[in-house]
């Protein structure tokens, strides 16, 4: 019998009795009564031999004896309310499940089962298991994309939400990649399939899902060991109490009262509204077991690259020989990375359009693999590459061009420029640090994670500065996959500890750890697969988030446990003591049971660890001014450069002096235009007194020290002015530089929790 149909026969069953007993029929209402509690009992027992079969004592035993015992001593009304006890109980778990399982089988619910295939006789319906990779597929506005895929057309509109939590449209332009699973919220476009449905992400996801769902919670085990014990205190406490009195009512009412519903009911509820909240927010934990282990977590292992860094090149310096200008170096390294997909050829033509630089397309580019690249650029030949790549075409004196060997140990790569046979420019590429790691992983730290350790196979010099930049507590270089699980089993000795990772060689060291974390969205299957929790946004705070549910969840269960059990234990005492009939021990039983239920569910409610600022509207100009960052950052260089080349005399001044220029027409206007509007919204959303003041306070700063710079100028070119004034100048400009370059940074760290919504 279902648990609907099991509950509406208990209540039918009272109300008839109820009817009988206001007609006057009070023997007649007694048996409507006892009828209405029988099969529930039936139920029970059913619910009791398999357990018995399993080799363990069935929990429900108690609720199984208090009904027959009622019926057995003419209290059939008592027997009716506690079955509608059991019974409730059953209807109100189904549902707090559906409640706490929602985000979870919504994802299920929403998996795409037809795909419009694009043929040359016109569209073909075809099922999703049909989609082949490099099939042509139309994806209509309101559809789910069903296959992982390439954008073909100029632009499309995503929605994410269910899957990543995010709830503005993502935009994509052509050769941009699809994730199946996600939502068309805007034209009709289509996509070239680059994995079929099966092995797709929305697939993967959907398999986790699934694990998630059907894994038993460890506490719910805990739970019935606990409600074993409790038995055993049950009969001694029903027993004692009538060898004591000798009444046997007494008795009846402990077995009534002690119905263990609070025990077997709220501890799995908790946990699984704990996943359900975290799914709500992109994080696939995979069963109550996962959880439970990630709120004990202390120490947090990471990945280096696609972890705490982008997985993206960018350029960080560049020098030029003399007579070529840095602007018209990095024009032709762009020119001929366009004809590479090289992680260093795209990070140099990303850098070139960046600066807004024409690039026109080669006819004909020469690649070496992982060497470089060879063209020609109104007609001079140029080379692109590693320093080994132009020694191979004859360009082995590199002149006064070069990286130090420190700043080549900490890049991730060096490239340099040739052209017509000499060296022009020098690149240096480094992977980014994300933008909201650091606050991460101090988010980690208020969490009680005690020990943060970096895993990376970079050289120790490369990882050097980014553990530097997050104050890790170790770094762990130069590490192979093998090492990598070594260093989880060792850390798991001393704390409960998870790793985090992306990559196909972090997934050994995310199966050893205790909890494997995948950065899933931009990650490898193998990772997510062997992972046990699956970020589904490319954000490393939601790291933050998924502990703090599940503290926060296994908190709550074990609340509700003490709840449930305390009331009833109290109830217990009562009633030995003769303060509660059996029929209002029942009524009370049922409220206990119905209040320790509601309490586990509020885990399915944002804990205040999760809390995170409303997004900030369209009108306050935040991707606007985040887009004017790259210029600005090329102007710090310049004026850096400003400062070095100053020792060739005042002819440098006018250089200076445009430079002064384009500080006020681009820094002070971009400065004010926050102050206006961007600002006041973000510090509306943060909190606090004054969130923004700091940032504040350093554009006083640099409009100072502009104004500082324009005085000097006008003060080196009056009569013997340079003599007095360069000094000041040059010191004014390094100061510049350094203030502009340290601003931009903490300004977007700053503002890094808005920066996913504006993406």
């Amino acid at each position: 019998m279902s648990r609907m149909a099991l509950l509406a026969w208990v209540l039918l069953g009272l109300l008839g009795g109820a009817i009988l007993l206001a007609l006057g029929q009070s023997a007649a209402a007694g048996w409507a009564w006892s009828i209405t509690a029988l099969p529930v009992a039936a139920h029970v027992a059913i619910g009791v031999a398999r357990s018995l079969l399993g080799g363990k004592l069935g929990v429900d035993i108690i609720a199984l004896a208090a009904i027959l015992a009622a019926v057995a001593m003419s209290e059939p009304l008592t027997g009716a309310v506690v079955a509608l006890m059991v019974a409730g109980g059953e209807a109100l778990e189904g549902w707090a499940e559906g409640r706490a399982t929602r985000a979870l089988t919504a994802l299920l619910a929403r998996a795409p089962r037809q795909a419009a295939r694009v043929t040359a006789s016109g569209i073909e319906e075809i099922g999703v298991a049909a989609i082949a990779v490099g099939d042509i597929l139309l994806v209509r506005k309101g559809e789910t994309v069903p296959a992982d895929g390439v954008l073909e057309d100029e632009a499309a509109t995503l929605d994410d939400s269910a899957l990543t939590g995010e709830s503005l449209p993502v935009n994509l332009l052509r050769g941009g990649k699809l994730r199946s699973g996600a939502v068309n919220a805007g034209g009709a476009f289509r996509l070239r399939a680059t994995h079929t449905a099966d092995a797709s992400s929305y697939a993967a996801i959907i398999r986790l899902t699934r694990d998630a769902a059907e894994a038993r919670p460890p506490l719910a085990r805990l739970a019935d060991q606990w409600a074993l014990g409790f038995v055993a205190l049950t009969a001694i406490v029903a027993g004692g109490a009538w060898a004591w009195t000798g009444d046997a009512v007494r008795a009846l009412a402990v077995l009534v009262v002690a119905t263990p519903c609070p025990l077997i009911l709220a501890a799995p509820i908790a946990l699984v509204a704990g996943i359900g909240r975290a799914a709500s927010r992109g994080i696939v934990i995979k069963g109550g077991g996962a959880l439970e282990r990630l709120a004990r977590i202390r120490t947090v292992l990471f990945d280096k690259t696609g972890t705490l860094t982008t997985g993206q090149l960018r350029l960080v310096a560049m020098d030029v020989a003399p007579g070529m200008e840095r602007d018209a170096a990095l024009r032709l390294a762009g020119i001929l990375a366009q004809g590479s997909t090289h992680p260093v050829s795209e990070a140099l033509a990303g850098a070139a359009r960046a600066r807004a630089l024409d690039l026109p397309l080669l006819d004909a580019p020469e690649e070496a693999a992982g060497g470089g690249v060879a063209g020609s650029v109104a007609g001079q030949h140029l080379l692109l590459g590693s320093q080994a790549f132009l020694a191979r075409r004859g360009v082995a004196d590199l002149g006064s061009l070069g990286a130090s060997p420190a700043v080549v140990a900490v890049a991730g790569s060096v490239s340099w420029l040739a052209q017509e046979g000499r060296a022009v420019a020098v690149f240096v590429l480094a992977d980014g640090l994300r933008p909201e790691a650091p606050r991460t992983l101090r988010a980690l730290r208020a969490l009680g994670v005690t020990r943060m350790v970096m895993l990376t196979g970079d050289r120790a010099a490369a990882a050097a500065p980014i553990a530097a930049a997050l104050r890790l507590d170790a770094v762990q270089a130069d590490c192979a996959p093998a090492q990598k699980i070594a260093v989880v089993q060792q850390e798991s000795v001393t704390a409960p500890t998870a790793m985090v990772g992306d990559g196909i060689n972090d997934a050994p060291a995310l199966a050893a750890a205790g909890v494997g974390i995948a950065m899933g969205a931009q990650g490898t299957a193998a990772a997510a697969e062997a992972g046990d929790v699956v970020l589904l946004v490319d954000r490393l705070d939601r790291i933050v988030d998924a502990i703090a549910i599940a503290q926060r969840s296994r908190r709550i269960a074990l609340q509700a446990i003490a709840l449930g059990m305390g009331l009833s234990g109290l109830a217990m005492i009562a009633a030995a003591m003769g303060f509660l009939t059996p029929l209002a021990g029942a009524v009370l039983q049922e409220g206990i049971d119905v209040a320790a239920i509601l309490f586990a569910l509020t885990a399915l409610r944002p804990g205040w660890r999760e809390a995170t600022p409303a997004p900030l509207p369209a009108s306050a100009g935040l991707v606007e001014r985040q887009a004017e960052h790259a210029a600005l950052r090329h102007l710090a260089e310049a004026l850096r450069d400003a400062a070095d080349a100053m020792g060739a005399g005042p002819e440098s001044l006018p250089d200076i002096a445009a430079l002064e220029a384009r500080l006020r027409a681009e820094v002070l206007p971009h400065q004010r235009a926050e102050e206006r509007t961007l600002y006041p919204l973000a510090a509306q959303r943060l909190g606090g007194l004054d969130p923004m003041g700091p940032l504040i306070r350093m554009h006083t700063a640099i409009e100072v020290l502009v104004g500082e710079v324009g005085n000097l100028i006008a003060a080196a070119q009056g009569p013997d002015g340079w003599a007095a004034a360069s000094g000041p100048l040059r010191r004014s400009l390094f100061e510049l530089e350094a203030m502009l370059s340290l601003h931009l940074t903490i300004e977007e760290e700053a503002l890094a929790e808005f920066n996913a919504t504006a993406a």
